[in-house]
């Protein structure tokens, strides 16, 4: 990424708060780069922000990669669109000045997805992510492997019990997937379907504030 043609249509905040992990903001289909500011000032205030528009166009809907239908993706499109998301944030840290070691991203339903793919397809791309209704979409073939491929990654996964896009042996799998390679996971459960809610937002909120400021 150059400062003349940036990878993404995206928003910028600088942190407010020094020593504070950067936040990466993916929001759900249909978002864009303003949906997730107020959630990642909730989440973790005085932090800086990434958060770009999803490069991909569904019906006029933005997101972060293909889908054929609901629940079936295109994994090759999401192994494209996770490295070249990767790609970006390493990017933005050269000309935005953050630690590119320090990223964590917040993401929502596609965004969270993305972010999730992220994680398995290229450790260490992010220190961790918070995911709301979260699910797998990369081929679980191409995601690392070994017990200690996630090792230092820190995930947050907040489902719902009545959620009718993810069901919840879906976010059961992605968890253990993650577990599975190392990863530090806090599943939290609500009696929600595919919605953020307030408890998701302040568990969210005080799982970052244990991660934060970096060791």
């Amino acid at each position: 990424m150059s400062a003349e043609a940036p990878a993404y249509l995206h928003r910028f905040e600088p942190a407010t708060a020094p020593g504070l992990p950067t936040l990466l903001l993916l929001h759900g289909t249909g978002g864009d780069e303003h949906d997730l500011i107020p959630l990642g000032r909730a989440l973790l205030p005085g932090a800086a922000m990434l958060s770009p528009r999803g490069d991909v166009a569904e019906r006029g809907a933005a997101r972060f990669f293909r889908r054929y239908a609901e629940g079936v993706f295109d994994t090759e499109d999401v192994a494209r669109r996770a490295a070249a998301l990767a790609a970006f944030v390493r990017g933005a840290a050269d000309r935005y000045g953050f630690d590119a070691g320090n990223v964590i991203a917040a993401g929502f339903s596609n965004g969270a997805n993305i972010a999730g793919a992220i994680m398995l397809l290229h450790p260490g791309a992010l220190r961790g992510g918070a995911l709301f209704r979260a699910q797998m979409v990369a081929d679980e073939t191409r995601i690392a492997a070994g017990p200690s491929a996630l090792a230092g990654t820190a995930v947050f996964l907040a489902a719902g019990r009545t959620d009718p896009v993810v069901p919840v042996a879906e976010t059961e799998r992605l968890a253990a997937l993650m577990r599975d390679r190392g990863a530090e996971v806090t599943l939290r459960w609500d009696a929600s379907g595919h919605v953020l809610t307030q408890g998701d937002v302040e568990a969210g909120a005080r799982w970052l504030a244990a991660l934060a400021p970096r060791p």
